[in-house]
């Protein structure tokens, strides 16, 4: 008697999708499989096509600004990296938010699911396969940055510091597409979702610079990731900042992705189902229909402290009687080997500052700040952007004894500046005060960055987008030949 065994469609492409004899693991399987089809389908080229669109475009712009107000290099060097990485994220964000949706609607997602294998599997494997186009983007944009910079000495800094933080961002804003669109039933949705959230994000950055100031603007820095990592770049880069000092703008990126991360495999990986929905779904609706997109975006929201000089923070009491003791009694002196320097726009300024005890007595201890103030009308400067050292401590000095001190000035606007130097003896006690000595200004003249610095980008601007759409035509020109049309994805020749 003959027992004929009947097999349902979906497990027919169940079994035709798990190579026979495989011992490969079900993530490395299907990440093979997306990164083929991401990059030979043409979805993948078409948007780093369009990335390097923006970029040209982008850069040629700030090429023609910096021939009217003359932009510094370091400030080219940051804004084309700040592109950058504001443009991948996009990129990467697309396509994380096509991975699951996209399956959905092409109706391929039921074979995956059925493949022996945990869903966590699926889930890492494509979103691998969907950061794949990041390191891309980052390799277009190094010829931009590279011809914007003309050889500034900022540019290997920056090129670490923007690869490493445009990664971070990159882990946290694919994995939100991909959280998004496992919850999502239609790609539409998926990719209205992410896009909004990412211009949430993106927005903030686009701020003039007064409205970033005060205590929402401070904050807005500390919790939206892009602009805390703006506003790393830019405080490191143009203004001379080191890492250390800027560094806890570093933890809304990392912790943001973090928190993607588990939110992606700890909760909605192993809760991935053919039809989007999920346990609870209707306890959701009914508190409104915006509560899960809500959750999901005050996941890359971390929770950072309020920064220095934000509301609530504690005055420290003033001593009702203090004793002055007077500058001039130390016999201190102080003064400056250069009186006037005029520079361009992104120079730096080297001077020594000579500290000479002049009395009959050793002095206190010294504390030794340099202040810059402008002249004319404007912004007031803040000497943290101008100079990475702006105090420095002088061991107390003996009757006649003398201290060289050396300073570093970076010219960061133009305008007419004072720059001085004060000497602040240390105090004889906790109730004492004690009184500045202040040096003879310099006086630096800051003048437009005198060279076309960016020159030379319209050639890469041109020729990036054309070779990538090149290489996107290069298969369908094939097909063209043939006269066939393009052949589907593996994924839809299981249905044969």
């Amino acid at each position: 008697m003959t027992t004929t065994t009947t097999t349902t469609r979906p497990e027919r492409q169940a079994r035709a999708s798990a190579p026979r004899g495989s011992r490969a693991p079900l993530w490395w399987l299907v990440f093979r499989r997306e990164f083929v089809d991401l990059w030979t389908g043409g979805k993948v080229i078409i948007l780093l096509v369009l990335f390097a669109a923006v970029m040209s475009v982008t850069s040629v712009l700030r090429e023609l600004e910096s021939k009217l107000s003359l932009i510094p290099p370091t400030e080219m060097i940051f804004l084309t990296i700040l592109a950058a990485i504001s443009f991948g994220l996009f990129v990467g964000m697309v396509i994380g938010a096509d991975t699951i949706s996209g399956e959905r609607e092409r109706a391929t997602l039921e074979p995956l699911l059925l493949a022996p294998g945990t869903r966590r599997q699926i889930v890492l494997g494509k979103f691998l396969a969907a950061m794949s186009p990041w390191p891309v983007t980052v390799l277009l944009s190094l010829p931009y940055v590279i011809v914007l910079a003309r050889g500034d000495k900022a540019l290997g800094e920056a090129l670490l510091l923007g690869t490493y933080l445009g990664g971070v961002l990159a882990v946290a804003f694919t994995g939100f597409g991909m959280i998004v669109s496992i919850w999502s039933r239609s790609n539409r949705t998926s990719l209205f979702v992410s896009l909004v959230v990412y211009l949430i994000f993106l927005i903030p950055t686009q701020w003039p610079g007064n409205a970033q100031k005060g205590d929402l603007g401070y904050l807005v820095q500390q919790l939206d990731p892009m602009q805390a990592s703006s506003e790393f770049l830019e405080k490191v880069i143009v203004n001379n900042r080191t890492v250390a000092e800027k560094a806890p703008y570093l933890y809304a990126a990392i912790l943001s992705a973090v928190l993607v991360l588990v939110a992606l495999f700890g909760y909605s990986a192993p809760r991935l189902t053919l039809d989007g929905d999920r346990p609870g779904a209707a306890r959701f609706a009914r508190r409104g229909p915006s509560a899960g997109a809500v959750a999901m975006a005050l996941a890359l929201l971390p929770g950072t402290a309020v920064p220095t000089g934000a509301a609530g923070s504690v005055a420290h009491p003033i001593p009702a009687v203090v004793s002055v003791l007077a500058a001039d009694s130390t016999g201190l002196t102080i003064s400056n080997d250069v009186k006037y320097k005029s520079v361009n726009a992104g120079d730096e300024v080297d001077f020594t500052t000579v500290v000479t005890n002049g009395g009959t007595a050793a002095s206190p201890d010294l504390n030794v700040a340099m202040n810059i103030v402008k002249t004319g009308k404007g912004d007031p400067v803040d000497p943290e952007d101008w100079s990475p050292e702006r105090t420095q401590q002088v061991a107390a000095l003996g009757a006649g004894e003398t201290a060289e001190l050396s300073w570093v000035v970076a010219a960061i606007m133009e305008g007419d500046y004072l720059v001085y130097i004060t000497v602040l003896p240390k105090p004889a006690g906790v109730a004492a005060t004690s009184s500045p000595v202040a040096s003879p200004a310099l006086h630096l003249t800051v003048k437009a960055f005198a060279k076309s610095n960016p020159g030379g980008v319209l050639p890469v601007a041109i020729a990036t987008p054309l070779v990538l759409l090149a290489i996107a035509l290069i298969p369908r020109r094939r097909w063209w030949r043939r006269g066939q049309p393009p052949a589907p994805v593996e994924r839809e020749k299981v249905d044969a």
